[in-house]
């Protein structure tokens, strides 16, 4: 789609094993994508939210910062997974394919792309990367635990982030300003991340009691229900 995908490619070949890892990853695709490709506003967001979290982690107060950092390599595969599956032609999670395939799209807002792209990771990917969390940690996603915990006290400042971006990137990809008034305004303020993440948890908490057969089935529901908001969130603005 764009002249510089091959250096995306390159970009997400190799799998992050740190956080450091994931944020440079992020860095070098900002750096590739020009302002009118609509992944560079999902990945400046999404790196925001990697950043800032990290910093929460490293300034202490959690009970198992080490899951945490675990939770946000895996989270984040996830997506370079889905963008290499996209760049060389393999299967896509519905959700993902909505928001790579109109990555040119100039009538549609950055806000909406960032925003597309978080509901494909939160609703669908986030799930998964709680439960290989979990698995590869010997911890189990239940209310009530100390991950629990950590996982929600970020709420508040994943929620200042989106907001701010909500304003920020409230312009169309070659940086227009949008109409006063349309359906995006009621699109974008009935997103609410806090509600996603906690969504999230509890599908990752139902999963978890699932053989995979079942698991695989309920992913496929879950990608057919998120790639429906996705494209309404995708929908250009007249």
């Amino acid at each position: 789609m764009f002249p510089y995908d091959n250096a995306l490619l390159a970009a997400v070949q190799a799998a992050p094993q740190s956080v450091a890892d994931v944020l440079n990853t992020m860095q070098v695709i900002d750096g590739i994508c020009i302002p009118g490709d609509g992944l560079k506003w999902f990945n400046w967001l999404y790196y925001q939210v990697t950043q800032a979290v990290e910093t929460r982690v490293s300034g202490g107060g959690f009970n198992n910062p080490a899951w945490l950092s675990t939770l946000d390599v895996k989270f984040a595969t996830l997506f370079f997974d889905a963008l290499r599956a996209d760049l060389t032609g393999a299967s896509v999670p519905g959700c993902w394919s909505a928001m790579f395939s109109v990555r040119d799209q100039q009538k549609i807002a950055r806000i909406q792309f960032a925003l597309a792209g978080v509901n494909a990771h939160i609703n669908h990917d986030l799930p998964l990367a709680i439960m290989t969390t979990c698995q590869d940690t010997g911890t189990v996603p239940q209310h009530g635990t100390p991950e629990y915990s950590d996982y929600t006290s970020l709420n508040t400042n994943l929620d200042g982030l989106i907001a701010e971006a909500k304003s920020t990137l409230n312009v169309r990809l070659l940086g227009d300003d949008l109409p006063a008034i349309s359906h995006l305004s009621d699109t974008i303020a009935a997103w609410n991340l806090s509600a996603a993440r906690e969504n999230a948890w509890n599908t990752a908490q139902s999963l978890w009691q699932q053989s995979p057969a079942l698991v695989a089935a309920h992913v496929d529901i879950i990608d057919g229900l998120t790639t429906v908001i996705s494209k309404s969130l995708l929908v250009p603005v007249p």
